[in-house]
């Protein structure tokens, strides 16, 4: 018989994180711990929260469902945990965690042997001019060839200039250049801001306008001169029907795959098949989580033998993360030693 428990923790962030939605100081994680009552050492864990404004699960109501699904582990299905996407990705990943020894190597591989690793794009958060570049020189510094731009906070003619330094200094052969509107742009003006881009050679633009809006963002999927990649977008939409049926009527050339957003790993599997199918681009990206969730992500990732830059490098965003065997060296997300995941009761993961 299966039993599982959940315990909240605070993730600080080393700096103000600005995003389209406002700036973040810290973030709420919860864990849920499964294990079998008759082998009760080893232990699954699993990892969710949500992001404001933007988890489709964001609900007052979420701790209460999160303790409803701890007392009936054995009884819940995924059909009950749909609309709960980042809950139902715990309980993937912990369950997943038990059934390989709950020693959080999930999905065996050269990876997880540190034998291999994977690209990364070097993320640049939204601020001051200032700001965004100095972290633009140290993501360069650090080895990255991709690097990843939030753009829609500060003044577009600003933000323009940005990436015209970077490309007057890195030319689209040494860094490949992705930005990420986060629905910041309206229709009106998106289409002039999307040529613009085009001018400097960037290799794709993330959600340039709000979700929701299907006809709108098929009409700039289908003229605009750079790749449209969907994220937000994704976000609330359950079963394969639905999925082929937006994909299908939008046609964009990449989509963003988040599995604490989006339901875990089976309902982002499903994206990839519908994706595959209709010659549509895809990589995945971590959203916050700690190492435990990032852990569980790039692992998986791993087995997907995408050799695109992947979006799995915000694990360095926390003063107070878990640690764990991760790193980040020469712009690639590595697997060192397990033994560096550390049993801190302060952290009260590991309790019986």
């Amino acid at each position: 018989m299966l039993q599982a428990e959940y315990t909240k923790y605070t993730l600080h962030f080393k700096r103000p994180a600005g995003t389209s939605r406002g700036i973040l100081n810290n973030k709420d994680v919860f864990y849920i711990t499964i294990w079998d009552d008759k082998t009760p050492l080893i232990k699954g864990i699993g990892e969710c929260g949500t992001l404001p404004d933007l988890s489709y699960d964001d609900k007052p109501e979420y701790e209460k469902k999160l303790s409803e699904v701890c007392k009936n582990i054995n009884t819940i299905d995924d059909d009950k945990l749909e609309q709960w996407p980042s809950i139902h990705f715990a309980v993937e990943m912990a369950k997943q965690d038990l059934q390989t020894g709950g020693k959080r190597i999930l999905f065996p591989s050269q990876f997880t042997e540190s034998n291999d690793s994977m690209d990364i794009n070097g993320l640049i958060w939204m601020g001051e001019e200032d700001f965004m570049f100095a972290q633009i020189n140290e993501k360069l510094s650090a080895g990255f060839k991709c690097i990843k731009m939030k753009i829609g906070a500060i003044d577009w003619n600003a933000e323009l200039k940005l990436l015209k330094n970077i490309r007057v200094k890195f030319p689209a052969s040494k860094i490949e250049l992705r930005v990420d509107a986060n629905g910041a742009f309206s229709m009106k003006d998106a289409p002039k801001k999307l040529k613009k881009l085009s001018e400097l050679q960037i290799h794709s633009i993330e959600q340039p306008i709000k979700a929701g809006q299907t006809n709108q963002m098929f009409e700039l999927c289908n003229n605009s001169p750079i790749p449209i990649a969907l994220d937000e977008e994704l976000i609330g939409i359950f079963g394969y029907e639905n999925k082929l049926k937006l994909l299908k009527k939008i046609k964009p050339q990449y989509i963003i795959l988040k599995p604490s957003l989006l339901g875990g790993f089976k309902a982002c599997n499903e994206w990839i098949e519908i994706a595959e199918k209709l010659n549509i681009g895809w990589w995945i990206t971590s959203a916050l989580e700690s190492n435990i969730g990032l852990n569980a992500i790039a692992q998986w990732t791993y087995t997907l033998n995408n050799k695109m830059p992947q979006g799995l490098g915000t694990g360095q965003l926390y003063t107070n993360n878990i640690p764990s065997p991760l790193k980040i060296n020469n712009g690639k997300i590595t697997y060192g030693d397990n033994k560096e995941w550390i049993d801190d009761e302060s952290f009260c993961l590991y309790k019986s």
